[in-house]
């Protein structure tokens, strides 16, 4: 829980009583403000995965046409499109208002559009197809995450979307050190690897001095650090057989990582709310 001076508890009993009343006309009436909070907190970490999932796709694919540890990366993309339909289906059980049901829409259209790429097996031309639908489902995931956290009203509903995103920074920094391992040209993807790793070392300092905060979340922002660092001197490596393999590896357990911070950041807003 946040510590509040007992000074400024009326104002923010007040505040937090406006919030929940606007946050409950987002939704049916049926549904209570702490209730309607509660599953736009859920949303948000829904959402956001799929900005994960579409960088993920792209990296183990790619990672298939190289030949990196392929039974690795089949098993890592049938997981990813496992997550991709329980996402859905986790999504559709709330009413949302239409303009939210819209962004869902928008991502779950470029999903499928995602998915259908990937039963040409990969090549060079199937591998620039995918990556380039990869990161339209990112631009999109990441306009929908958005506009669930403006609903939300809550300002620590902010840490589930940067979390959240550091799922898809680690999966972005893998796909782009393997599409320039390939040899073709990816125009901006040495670009994006600097400036992805310069983001994903920001976000971690903002995460670890929010007020929010668990023994568990600063036990996973430590194991977040450590693991950063053998990502981090991985992705310094030349591409070759045991560079590549090393990406493959530690950008995984990266993932981990982020993916059990963020659902702790979910929980942890969840109680706020509650």
């Amino acid at each position: 829980m946040i510590p509040l001076p007992p000074c400024r508890r009326p104002r923010i009993a007040t505040r937090r009583a406006v919030v929940q009343t606007l946050a409950a006309s987002l939704l049916l009436p049926a549904m209570g403000a702490a209730q309607a909070q509660i599953a736009v907190s859920t949303a948000i970490n829904r959402i956001a995965r799929y900005r994960a999932l579409s960088q993920r796709i792209a990296k183990v694919y790619v990672q298939m046409q190289l030949g990196v540890l392929p039974d690795q990366a089949t098993a890592a993309l049938a997981a990813a499109q496992k997550l991709v339909r329980s996402g859905f289906e986790d999504l559709q059980k709330v009413p949302w208002p239409a303009e939210l049901a819209g962004q869902i829409a928008a991502v779950r259209g470029a999903v499928d559009t995602l998915q259908a790429l990937l039963v040409v097996p990969p090549s060079m031309p199937s591998v620039l197809a995918v990556a380039t639908q990869a990161d339209r489902v990112l631009s999109i995931a990441n306009t929908a995450t958005e506009a669930f956290e403006k609903s939300s009203k809550a300002a620590t509903a902010k840490l589930v979307n940067v979390a959240g995103r550091q799922r898809a920074l680690s999966q972005r920094l893998a796909k782009n050190y393997f599409l320039l391992a390939t040899g073709g040209e990816f125009k901006g993807a040495r670009e994006e690897l600097a400036s992805d790793a310069q983001e994903f070392r920001s976000a971690m300092g903002f995460l670890s001095a929010a007020p929010l905060s668990t023994p568990a979340i600063r036990e996973e922002l430590a194991l977040g650090e450590g693991q950063w660092l053998f990502f981090g001197a991985a992705l310094q490596r030349k591409a070759d057989a045991r560079g590549l393999a090393d990406v493959a590896t530690t950008s995984e357990r990266l993932l981990e990582v982020t993916d059990r911070l963020t659902n702790l950041y979910d929980a942890a807003l969840k109680e706020v709310l509650g």
